[in-house]
């Protein structure tokens, strides 16, 4: 797998070189292992319901080019896949596989409207214009049998799409995280601080000598 390329505030810096370090355990390095592996293609939806999910990641969390970008449709593809629940559910809203499942549909149903195949198949700006329908409790579609695209939006787009990204070492790289830290740990919590490990924030003027730190950080 190609390394993600690291840009903007933390240059040269990739979480995944405290792998063998002791920054992570075991443990550790199965579970980001596994999020690794993850294949960009779908196991719960269909291929219909695949090529919406994969749309509206893409307005949602537009990826930067020059680096791998996180399969975030097969992240929450696999959640579903799984059964996985949320511990919590609104009265009005059904369990997360069927919520999906009706939300991609109204997506597709709304997007006939405007003479297009699918949602898939809209201008971004149209794409746009839909998600802000649902993120604002407006969108009308049969598919959605009293299910509020509102609560939809909170409580399954942002929630499962954005969760999906930052679970993700690209991420933790791009955000300058330093990930988990077990069993080392964090010592330096006060404000303005920051533990050896931790990657340096890249000022004005100052990129090329962050990008150093930033390759020796482990």
């Amino acid at each position: 797998m190609t390394k993600p390329v690291t840009l903007g505030r933390y240059p040269g810096y990739d979480v995944l070189n405290k792998r063998d370090t002791p920054s992570w355990n075991d443990q550790t390095r199965t579970v980001i292992g596994s999020r690794l592996s993850v294949v960009d293609l779908p196991t719960f939806f269909d291929a219909a319901e695949w090529r919406t999910m994969q749309a509206v990641c893409a307005r949602i969390l537009p990826q930067p080019p020059g680096r791998d970008p996180v399969p975030l449709a097969a992240y929450v593809d696999r959640q579903l896949a799984s059964g996985k629940l949320k511990g919590f559910r609104f009265k009005d809203m059904p369990q997360p596989a069927e919520a999906w499942r009706r939300g991609l549909a109204a997506l597709d149903e709304a997007a006939s409207r405007d003479g297009a195949a699918s949602f898939a198949d809209l201008a971004p700006a149209a794409q746009d214009t839909m998600l802000k329908q649902v993120e604002d409790g407006t969108l009308q579609a049969e598919a959605l049998r009293g299910m509020p695209p509102k609560s939809f939006w909170s409580q399954h787009v942002m929630h499962d799409v954005v969760g999906a990204y930052y679970a993700h070492p690209t991420a933790w790289s791009e955000i300058g995280w330093a990930g988990p830290a077990s069993p080392r740990g964090y010592v330096r919590l006060d404000n303005d601080r920051r533990d050896p490990w931790e990657p340096v924030e890249a000022t004005p003027g100052q990129e090329a000598k962050a990008e150093r730190e930033n390759k020796r950080v482990i």
